[in-house]
């Protein structure tokens, strides 16, 4: 059963009425298949006005849908001979965070990302995608040895933030996030990253300083979540929806103040849609931002990168 959101509940009812009379056989005066072409392309009507036109609340909604596609997925599908790396080499391991060794389209590259788990055991597995100071540690350490190799680092984000616990408090979590920071900013390989789903605060962008920073047409990135804002400035949470819209977390808003580079589009209704799709058009950009980062040394890359974020708000909506 496909997960509706609250405001694509039109299209649960049609797409509803379709599924039925594909279970009924044709008699009587109704022709089955005239009458399932004519709600489909109501359907898709319906689906295109809706998402051609989305608030950022609902943005949100669908960055979060549960049946977004994950890192492991993408992983899956886009990096062959994949070889996870575990432990931070000083605490634990960490399995919000995933990296490893593998090919993307033929070439050797570090990846590294969040993940979030696609049902109920995974997501406690992998704390929902919040990495605690030795996730952080852990990419670190996988980014050292990018640089070690030469090979270029592919990051996917996909978190509500690092983990608030006490325990990662006390293991230096500001620290660690922090560190990781400086780590891209200081890397000489190229380093190209993409937010997927969800680029919550720092637990964001301590993957997600890179040469190139790309996001999905419906994804997310913040300083904070609309919740957490609403609680902090209206002190209360009915103005989430305000918070999302002040918060300018959409890729279409980041593009033009200059956050991220390039928006990769996604199939019509979300990514959860046409999860295919939507993974083979991620690795279409990944590579595209990537050929051209290969051509650059050491020195340039770090330059390069150094500037990018330099020049961040100095652009305006």
């Amino acid at each position: 059963m496909r997960h509706f959101l609250d405001f694509e509940k039109p299209i649960a009812e049609l797409e509803g009425q379709i599924e039925a009379l594909r279970h009924l056989s044709n008699g009587g005066d109704l022709n089955i298949a005239d009458e399932v072409a004519r709600l489909e392309a109501k359907a898709n009507r319906q689906l295109r006005q809706t998402y051609g036109k989305l608030t950022p609340w609902q943005k949100v909604q669908v960055a979060r849908h549960p049946e977004r596609p994950h890192f492991s997925e993408y992983v899956a599908a886009l990096i062959t001979d994949f070889t996870p790396l575990a432990g931070d080499r000083g605490f634990a391991e960490d399995r919000a965070i995933i990296g490893g060794l593998g090919r993307f389209r033929g070439r050797s590259v570090v990846v590294i990302g969040h993940e979030k788990g696609a049902d109920t055991d995974a997501r406690v597995r992998h704390n929902f995608g919040m990495a605690r100071p030795e996730g952080y540690r852990k990419a670190r350490r996988l980014m050292d040895l990018a640089e070690r190799f030469n090979l270029p680092v592919v990051t996917l984000v996909d978190t509500a933030g690092a983990y608030p616990g006490i325990d990662a408090e006390a293991r230096g979590q500001a620290e660690a996030i922090a560190s990781a920071i400086d780590r891209c900013l200081k890397l000489r390989v190229p380093l190209v990253s993409t937010v997927i789903g969800e680029g919550g605060s720092g637990g964001a962008i301590a993957l997600a300083a890179g040469n190139i920073v790309l996001m999905m047409e419906h994804a997310i990135y913040s300083v904070i979540s609309p919740e957490g804002c609403s609680s902090i400035l209206w002190r209360s949470a009915d103005s989430t929806q305000d918070a999302a819209e002040a918060l300018r977390l959409t890729a279409q808003d980041l593009l033009k103040l200059g956050v991220v580079d390039a928006i990769v589009a996604e199939p019509l209704g979300g990514a959860h849609r046409g999860r295919a799709t939507a993974i083979a058009a991620l690795g279409d950009a990944i590579e595209a931002a990537l050929v051209p980062l290969l051509a650059l040394d050491g020195a340039a890359l770090v330059t390069q990168r150094r500037d990018k974020f330099l020049e961040m708000g100095k652009r305006g909506l």
